[in-house]
Order: C-alpha cells, then structure tokens, then sequence
C-alpha cells in the first residue's frame, strides 16, 4: 500500500488534518473565550450546567 500512495502525499494529508483539528480546538476556545468575557455569570468553569434562561 506504501508503494500506491507516496510518502510526500502521506505527510500533505496528515499536515492537511493536523492543521484542520488544530483549527477546530482555536475555534472553540475562541468561543469559550467570548462567552467568558461577554456573559460570565452564564459560564460556569467546574463543569456543564443547563443554561440559564437570560443567556
């Protein structure tokens, strides 16, 4: 299977992916960052909770 799809094409792809997830995990924390800042009675750090109806 290694001869069919070269080295250089394995690495783009899982550069490709690793660049994606990594995007992903900034995203979220960019929205955790906001909803701290905007509305932090809403947030709570020590875990989930529904949230509350004025947020």
């Amino acid at each position: 299977m290694t001869a069919m799809f070269p080295t250089w094409k394995r690495r783009t792809w899982l550069m490709v992916l690793a660049v994606a997830v990594l995007a992903l995990f900034v995203a979220n924390g960019h929205l955790v960052y906001v909803a701290f800042q905007s509305q932090p009675e809403c947030v709570t750090a020590g875990g989930l909770q529904a949230a509350k109806a004025a947020c």
